[in-house]
Parts: structure tokens; C-alpha cells; sequence
């Protein structure tokens, strides 16, 4: 068994106030609750951090150097010290509920606001507190916040619990988690609730129903959630199917079949660790995070508790050829023993972002996120 490329030595800085276990803690500039997504935008930075369960975003100007350094700028809250869906009141273009995905986009930020049916843009990186996001997807305005606007059907410009953004050679893609499906701008939309141009998941943009309303294959999706490109293939996280779909390049028509699944022996096969207890080298439970790294493809394995990484492969259900956060494939406790979080160690690690050689990954259930040295 092989390691992941990450430094021996665990995380070179870490975010957040350390706690034995996942519970709610109160909001300021150092402490997160289960945060789910994060994004260095730079290697200097900026970074910011989707603050998923105190409903905020926050911003640290430049990379931070120390454990537990306070953030700058919060975006979602009127301070630091305070939380709360939408900041307590109605939704608008500085407010946030469950806040998850988070990506650079062109020269600016996009945020998947899953709760309120929404993803957010902000055309310039925001470098201040409560910046207020410029376009809005999946509602016609920054009030609105109803799950596909209310209708029974999805449609080319709703949303229902998005939980992933990525941003990639112009294109904006979309985890449109609830209705089973990812969506695909083109370009980068310029207008309020603009029309998705692509979906994948579904045979159109009308239909949401799990695994496209039948059996699981290589174009349905149970629980999409987050997104990447591999070698200019395109990945997806499968998390209620237990797999991470990839495709031959990028697909250009609707509902196009992926071309091998990992996680999975075959596309019909769907259940959390291959219908076992204990995972192995090939298995998955819930993977929410993706992202690629040189040749390594690294997802988060989210309730196994680790992380996972791939090099080439042409076949289904292949061998992960390198672990993190588990003393073998077999393995699968929190923190590694069940025990206090380490530098090395991950516990419900939701998100991993990559940019130059420093992995951001959100540990989630340890309410941190650690800043890891690739190599």
C-alpha cells in the first residue's frame, strides 16, 4: 500500500477552534461548524471558506501561516458573532443557508448556497466583508429562495439543494444534487437566473426523478455533488450511488453516459462500500470531494473517513492506488482510532480543493480545514 502525496509530517496549518467532537460551536473569527467547502483562489490566496453550518462565508486575505488564525472578512453575517440561516431574516445578495460549494470563476467567486435554491456569483473575488454577489442562479432574484421556483418540474433555470460549483475553460458547472442531475452554462452566465445550456443525469431538463426514474447506469445519478476535471475528463461525485462517475473528455450533448465508474465493480451496482461493513480498496461511502492533482486523481471518501487516490485506469471498480487517513483500505474509524484529531488525520472530510501544491481539505466533522503540502 501507497500514501497520497501528502507531506509525512500532516497538515502544515489548520483552521479552527480544536474540538473532540462535532458540535455546535459559537460563531467568531476562528471557530466553524461543519464546514463543508472551501477554495484557495491563489497560492497566496485569498481563501475562502464555506462556514456551512454557521451560514457564512469567510475570507482570509492571504494564506494563512498559523493554526487557528482568525479570519478576515465574513460574508453571510453581520460580524463574526453571529449565525443563522440567511443571517436571521429573508434572503438577499450578502446572506447564505447551508453554504457548500465554492469555486473561482473567472476573475471572480461562485458559491453553491444549497438551501436557498441558488448559486451565487460574485465577478471579482470578494476582498471585504459582506461583498454582495452579483448574479444569482436558480431564482429570478436575490428574495427568492423556493426549491425549482415552486413548480413540480425542474427546468433549464431552477435549482433544488445544489450543493457543488466548478468552474472550468469557461464553463460553469452545477451539483443540482436535488434533481439528480449536473447543469452546464457554456459560458459564464451574465444575467439573473440565466438558462443552463447542458444537463447531465437526466434525459432533459424537465425530468429529476432519482437515477433518471429507473435502475442506476452510466448517465443517472442518485446524489451529485461535487465536481472536477482529471486529464480533461470530466468527474463527478456520486455520493448516493456510493461511486465518482468519469467521462471520455467533455460531453456535448444531454445525458450522456460516463465511461467508467470507480467505487463500483459495474454501473448498476450502487450500495455504500460494495454492500459491506468495511470498505477496501476499491469501495466507497458517500464520496463528496473531488478534485485532481498531476496525475492523481484524490476523493474524499466522506463517511469511510479517509481519502482515496486513482492514477490511469480504463476499467470500473479498479484499486485505489494510495490512501490517507486510514492505517490500511480496511479502516474506516473517525480520526483513524475513533480517537482526538491529529494532524493526519480526517473525520468526515466533506471538500478537497487543490491549488499549486496545497490541498485544502474541509474536515467536516472535526468543524476544521486543513491546509496539506502536496508533493
Amino acid at each position: 500500500m501507497s500514501f497520497l502525496p501528502f507531506s509525512n509530517l500532516g497538515a502544515d496549518i489548520i483552521l479552527g477552534t480544536r474540538e473532540e467532537f462535532a458540535v455546535p460551536l459559537a460563531p467568531s473569527a476562528v471557530s466553524m461548524f461543519a464546514p463543508r467547502g472551501a477554495c484557495l483562489t491563489s497560492q497566496s490566496g485569498p481563501l475562502w471558506v464555506a462556514d456551512t453550518g454557521h451560514h457564512r462565508l469567510l475570507g482570509w486575505q492571504n494564506l494563512p501561516t498559523q493554526d487557528g488564525q482568525p479570519a478576515d472578512w465574513v460574508i453571510g453575517q453581520s460580524d463574526f458573532f453571529h449565525e443563522g440561516q440567511n443571517a436571521k431574516g429573508t434572503p438577499g445578495n450578502t446572506t447564505l443557508s447551508v453554504p457548500t460549494g465554492i469555486y473561482v470563476c473567472g476573475d471572480g467567486l461562485a458559491v453553491a448556497d444549497a438551501w436557498n435554491h441558488r448559486v451565487l456569483i460574485w465577478k471579482e473575488i470578494p476582498q471585504d466583508n459582506n461583498v454582495p454577489a452579483d448574479i444569482v442562479l436558480g431564482q429570478n432574484n436575490f428574495t427568492d429562495n423556493r426549491p425549482n421556483r415552486d413548480e413540480q418540474e425542474a427546468g433549464a433555470n431552477t435549482l433544488n439543494w445544489c450543493y457543488g460549483v466548478f468552474y472550468h475553460k469557461g464553463k460553469l458547472f452545477v451539483a443540482d444534487t436535488g434533481n439528480r442531475r449536473v447543469l452546464v452554462w457554456n459560458e459564464l452566465p451574465n444575467e439573473n437566473g440565466q438558462p443552463a445550456d447542458l444537463v447531465l443525469g437526466q434525459p432533459d431538463m424537465f425530468s429529476r426523478n432519482e437515477n433518471g426514474g429507473g435502475t442506476a447506469g452510466a448517465s443517472s445519478m442518485r446524489w451529485c455533488h461535487d465536481i472536477t476535471f482529471w486529464q480533461e475528463n470530466l468527474v463527478v461525485t456520486d455520493a448516493g450511488n456510493n461511486r465518482v462517475m468519469i467521462w471520455e473528455g467533455m460531453p456535448t450533448e444531454n445525458n450522456t453516459p460516463c465511461r467508467v465508474v470507480i467505487g463500483q465493480k459495474s454501473f448498476d451496482f450502487v450500495e455504500l462500500n460494495q454492500g459491506v461493513y468495511f470498505p477496501n480498496a476499491s469501495s466507497l461511502s458517500m464520496p463528496y470531494g473531488v478534485d485532481a492533482f498531476g496525475d492523481w486523481l484524490i476523493v474524499a471518501d466522506t463517511a469511510n473517513s479517509r481519502l482515496l487516490g486513482w492514477k490511469n485506469f480504463t476499467s470500473c471498480g479498479v484499486d485505489a492506488a494510495a490512501l490517507m487517513g486510514q492505517k490500511d483500505f480496511k479502516s474506516k474509524s473517525e480520526n483513524g482510532d475513533f480517537g482526538l484529531p491529529k494532524r493526519n488525520s480526517v473525520n468526515w472530510c466533506y471538500g478537497i480543493n487543490i491549488c499549486g501544491d496545497t490541498a485544502v481539505i474541509s474536515d467536516s466533522g472535526n468543524n476544521r480545514i486543513l491546509l496539506w503540502r502536496l508533493k
